[in-house]
């Protein structure tokens, strides 16, 4: 593997950093001296700056020119993380619509659908959000219970409530997975949904997380309805729908640890606010596990790259990239606030959110257990595990369920 640009990425290297270097004191201060602090400014300037990179071409660069993007391929899009990260600039504020639920609508959605939503999406005018997961169905997304009912007039009527959802509270469109079918089993009786979000019967509430801040909400379907055009991919293929953007997702995850900032090198800096924890074997050999942990996960990040170059689909073994990615974060952050002690989790100090969001993350994409037991099956060929589920209807797994409790 040659990790050396050619001398057309050398070339484009060299557009996206003057590019930076123009607009770089347009983009918003999140962090440090001068930054913003009132959530409604920040969420205004985040919307403007990806406005703005989404018009220079560093936001949704891999999306076909026709839809707004570069049409350029994954190896660009890794040059524009690194340029950004270098010009020390935030990304674009909605990650889940541009490098998630945009490829799902590309990749299934209609005509009409990506006409109408990938533009106002990558400029940042209407915020997307993801509505999967739910009390009884997050790393088990088949176990979706969210009901859409299809009336006589072609419009569905949904039901149910969504959890851990990221931005809803100002998204202006989700992309929801719903029950439409509880006849056959559970992976194929679900349907992919365009929904907006100022629909009649939506509540959104916050979720207070241990960082003070509500990021995610749970959202309530009470008689929701809306239009019979809002299917993507089909009636009843939700599934297959889904997993594309779970691919996605854990792309995004595990592979954008550099991008995140989460790497030795910035970690040990921390660290070396301290000489007697830099001259400790114990937590030199701790720095030193998570820096080649990471450091393996950023060369694993360039073989699934030269993999899409090559027109292959990623496989379920890089969900392991995200396991790893999140574990060792969490790892840094343990270690910096036993080293920093209490001041590293004052709200002041650049390592704050890191240490309280990260073991949040850990759930995103699917917990370590499912992913886990997804690449042993899938990849490695292990026996799958006993399943109760494995071709019965939906409507017959609750007694089921009951069975197997009693016994």
């Amino acid at each position: 593997m040659d990790l050396n640009d050619t001398p057309e990425q050398a070339q484009y290297r060299t557009q996206i950093r003057a590019w930076l270097e123009e607009h770089r004191s347009e983009a918003p201060i999140l962090q440090g001296e001068g930054a913003l602090t009132d959530p409604d400014e920040i969420l205004a300037a985040r919307r403007a700056w990806q406005r703005k990179l989404a018009e220079g071409g560093l936001a949704g660069a891999v999306w076909p020119k026709e839809y707004g993007g570069r049409g350029v391929g994954p190896l660009e899009t890794v040059i524009i993380s690194q340029e950004m990260r270098r010009a020390r600039v935030p990304g674009i504020l909605d990650v889940i619509g541009v490098g998630m639920l945009g490829p799902t609508i590309i990749a299934h959605g209609t005509e009409e659908q990506k006409l109408r939503h990938l533009g106002p999406m990558l400029h940042a005018d209407e915020v997307w959000c993801q509505l999967f997961s739910e009390p009884g169905a997050g790393s088990d997304l088949a176990a979706v219970a969210t009901r859409a009912e299809q009336q006589e007039d072609g419009s569905w009527k949904l039901n149910g409530q969504k959890v851990w959802t990221t931005n809803a509270q100002f998204s202006a469109f989700g992309l929801l997975l719903a029950r439409t079918n509880t006849a056959v089993p559970k992976h194929k009786g679900m349907t992919m949904f365009l929904v907006p979000m100022d629909a009649a019967g939506i509540t959104v509430r916050g979720l207070r997380q241990i960082s003070g801040e509500a990021e995610f909400n749970e959202v309530f379907f009470d008689d929701v309805v809306i239009a019979a055009d809002s299917v993507v991919g089909g009636v009843d293929n939700g599934w297959g729908v889904g997993l594309t953007t779970l691919m996605f997702e854990r792309l995004t995850i595990g592979l954008g640890s550099e991008a995140f900032g989460y790497d030795g090198a910035r970690f040990a800096r921390a660290i070396a606010q301290d000489p007697a924890a830099c001259a400790d074997p114990h937590v030199r050999r701790e720095l030193g596990e998570i820096a080649a942990e990471l450091e393996s996960i950023r060369w694993t990040g360039y073989r699934l790259i030269s993999d899409l170059q090559g027109g292959q689909i990623p496989g379920p073994e890089f969900g392991l990239a995200k396991v790893t990615t999140v574990n060792n974060a969490v790892r840094a952050g343990d270690l910096i606030a036993d080293v920093l002690g209490p001041e590293a989790l004052d709200e002041s100090n650049e390592w704050s959110y890191m240490i309280s969001f990260l073991p949040g993350l850990k759930s995103a994409g699917g917990t370590e257990e499912i992913l886990r037991n997804t690449i042993g099956e899938r990849v490695l060929g292990l026996p799958a595990e006993p399943r109760l589920d494995k071709g019965v209807a939906f409507s017959e797994l609750r007694a089921l369920e009951k069975e197997a409790s009693a016994s």
